[in-house]
């Protein structure tokens, strides 16, 4: 996520730009700033190529249609009647692919669509970047120097064109966040929905009445990781773009202490109702993503969809949230042979303190996916 602040300063209330309002980061962003008072934000432009499913019941919010892929043009003619008084924008816009490696060839012209634009009609930028393909320092810090990515890392190509264009322009400010796993709901499908992905496996598992297998490998059993809520990334997000000393600066993100999956794992299944047994890595292969795997989620989940029917018709949620699933994600998310450990050193430093316990960070998204329907209600 990056943000982009106008050099003046501002004695009138901001006006905010979200892109990507119905992902994660971006819904998240938008519920921070409609609780906040008009004085501080008076209107809220949302976007995404998508229609709202449910629109923020808020006079500031405006929504616009916007695919940042389209021609830039149309797109300046669509925006520049709406983006005049745009203060602070915030980028949280993705497109998603099961093949992790394919991802750059959209979101590098997606980003720097969006910034030609947005630097066309309004003055300022926010999105959020992390490291999600190798190996990292551990804990990384936002000076450390980039890891060899060959090229499948898109953040990296985002950030090089932010800074270009901010050096030539020098009339906004950004920030850039680099949270980790992101935690939180999303009412549409999100292919990097960790927490869903997992509600849906531990309920099969439940109407099965088999144990919740842990899929993954003896490292990421036992190795340190971090979740990142989205309410809280929306919460630095704002913070370091509404405060002159943390202009042009990245700032990593997490909850503020790290998880086990050894410990965590068994905690999560028993929300469920269930216990899990300790894993034995019998049968831990490296699957052809280079992930290495006790046993393949895409495989396990190709004849669960009638199981999931059973979950509905007893239980209530939605029936087509089976197809929203991405085990191939899952998979990723246990399967990696890495950490993802970042220190919050330089946010403290810069007086952001807020904390999130991981596990509240899962039973919060639970429940609001249980609230909206979209999973059964928690027994």
């Amino acid at each position: 996520m990056a943000a982009i602040s106008s050099v003046e300063k501002y004695k009138q209330p901001k006006v905010a730009f979200v892109s990507g309002a119905n992902g994660i980061s971006g819904s998240a962003i938008v519920e921070h700033l409609i609780r906040q008072p008009a004085s501080e934000w008076s209107k809220i432009i949302v976007t995404s190529r998508r229609p709202l499913p449910n629109y923020w019941a808020d006079a500031r919010i405006e929504f616009v249609a916007v695919d940042f892929l389209e021609p830039i043009m149309d797109n300046i003619q669509k925006l520049t009647p709406v983006c005049a008084d745009v203060t602070h924008t915030f980028y949280t816009s993705y497109v998603h692919s099961n093949d992790l490696k394919s991802l750059p060839a959209k979101n590098v012209p997606l980003f720097q669509n969006f910034l030609d634009v947005i630097d066309t009609v309004a003055p300022r930028l926010q999105r959020y970047y992390g490291p999600h393909l190798g190996f990292l320092k551990a804990p990384a810090e936002e000076s450390h120097l980039r890891y060899e990515d060959n090229g499948d890392n898109f953040y990296y190509n985002q950030e090089d064109y932010l800074r270009d264009v901010q050096a030539k322009r020098n009339t906004w400010t950004w920030n850039v966040i680099r949270p980790t796993g992101i935690i939180g709901f999303t009412p549409l499908p999100n292919g990097m929905s960790e927490a869903f992905n997992l509600a849906v496996y531990f309920l099969l598992c439940r109407e099965l009445d088999q144990p919740p297998f842990f899929p993954g490998n003896p490292f990421m059993w036992s190795g340190v990781s971090q979740k990142s809520y989205s309410p809280s990334i929306a919460d630095l997000a704002v913070y370091v773009s509404t405060n002159d000393h943390c202009a042009n600066e990245a700032f990593n993100h997490a909850n503020g202490e790290v998880i086990v999956w050894k410990t965590f794992w068994p905690k999560l299944a028993g929300y469920w109702g269930m216990e899990c047994p300790e894993p034995k890595f019998e049968n831990v292969k490296r699957d052809p993503h280079g992930l290495l795997l006790e046993f393949d989620l895409v495989e396990w989940a190709k004849d669960k969809k009638e199981v999931w029917d059973r979950v509905v018709d007893k239980y209530g949620g939605k029936k087509e949230a089976f197809e929203w699933t991405d085990w191939r994600y899952l998979n990723w998310t246990v399967g990696r042979e890495w950490t993802t450990h970042v220190s919050l050193e330089k946010a403290r430093e810069f007086g952001w303190t807020r904390f999130d316990g991981n596990y509240a960070s899962f039973v919060a998204t639970f429940t609001v996916l249980e609230q909206t329907g979209v999973l059964p209600k928690h027994a």
